[in-house]
């Protein structure tokens, strides 16, 4: 049975800072006790909107913080992450064509289809000029 937990996290808007939210999710998924294919997949589709997070919405320029609440239960995984950087509109990001991607050896690409593929719920809130928010879930 999967353990409650839930726990927050406020980090400095810094690709080093990745290495933060990875340990917490980790930390977190470890000690959920679900299986750890489960847990792998998770902390990948996690890894992935961050590191958009970082890159896109602030292009480079880290001057904000990005604050990530988790909130486990046996029945779903659920983290929502907060930032005020650019927003987009995730509708407009089309699947990938991966033979294609693999053709060109292009990296990068795929953190929208790999979160949507992952979890169970992609969901993209904008407040206009004061915070995002992408909550995602995953039923256990």
């Amino acid at each position: 049975m999967v353990t409650a937990i839930r726990r927050d996290l406020s980090i400095q808007l810094q690709t080093e800072g990745l290495q933060k939210v990875r340990a917490f999710i980790a930390e977190i998924v470890r000690a959920s006790e679900m299986e750890e294919n489960l847990q792998n997949r998770i902390t990948l589709a996690i890894d992935e909107a961050i590191t958009n997070i970082i890159k896109h919405a602030y292009e480079e320029k880290h001057q904000d913080r990005i604050r990530i609440t988790v909130d486990v239960s046996p029945k779903r995984f659920e983290v929502v992450i907060y930032d005020s950087g650019c927003s987009f509109n995730p509708k407009e990001v089309k699947a990938p064509d991966i033979q294609q991607l693999v053709r060109e050896g292009r990296r990068g690409g795929l953190g929208v289809f790999l979160m949507r593929k992952i979890m169970d719920e992609v969901e993209y809130v904008f407040h206009e000029g004061v915070r995002n928010e992408l909550r995602m879930v995953k039923y256990l």
